[in-house]
């Protein structure tokens, strides 16, 4: 089965149809032997690749003793928590940070989902949909009432998934830049 996607649309706003790429129905299929388990300090060789695709997704760049930091924090102090996907053979499909954080409307506090990245050709095979699992489990288990996340506004595909797999909240997010 081939479908469709388009990519953008043109200036005028119209859909430009020539931007249309084709997909196999088989690259939608789940990964066999997806393992989904906690980053552990011998990860970096393999966590390095997924938060570099991450931050150049966003077109954020950061400086290396902030990536050191978290990393740090990931596997030192567990302040934050991290997971990564790996296919059968272990090569690193996907990752994902959060953190808990007491609430004043919850028992239990919540869970903020920070980060979430699935490497491009693993998309759309329930990479991500598996990580956004594993992290909601591990959050009931801890008696977190709540998992939550943002994403940018352009990241379509991610949205789609986010849409299927949890309800859109109505809170619209201000920061203040320090």
């Amino acid at each position: 089965m081939i479908r469709r996607e388009p990519q953008r649309a043109s200036r005028s706003g119209d859909l430009d149809v020539s931007l249309f790429r084709r997909v196999e129905s088989s690259e939608h299929t789940p990964i066999q032997g997806l393992i989904v388990r906690a980053v552990g300090s011998e990860d970096r060789a393999l966590w390095d690749p997924l938060w570099a695709g991450y931050l150049a997704f966003y077109e954020k760049s950061l400086p290396a003793e902030t990536t050191d930091f978290t990393w740090r924090r990931l596997t030192t102090t567990r302040e934050i928590e991290g997971l990564i996907a790996l296919d059968a053979a272990g090569e690193a499909l996907g990752l994902t940070h959060f953190l808990y954080h007491p609430s004043t409307s919850t028992l239990g506090g919540n869970c903020y989902l920070q980060d979430l990245f699935v490497i491009p050709e693993a998309r759309g095979r329930r990479v991500g949909r598996r990580l956004i699992a594993a992290v909601a489990q591990r959050a009931k288990a801890r008696g977190a009432a709540v998992v939550y996340w943002q994403t940018e506004e352009f990241n379509g595909a991610a949205r789609r998934l986010y849409e299927r797999v949890a309800k859109r909240s109505p809170f619209i997010r201000y920061q203040i830049d320090l």
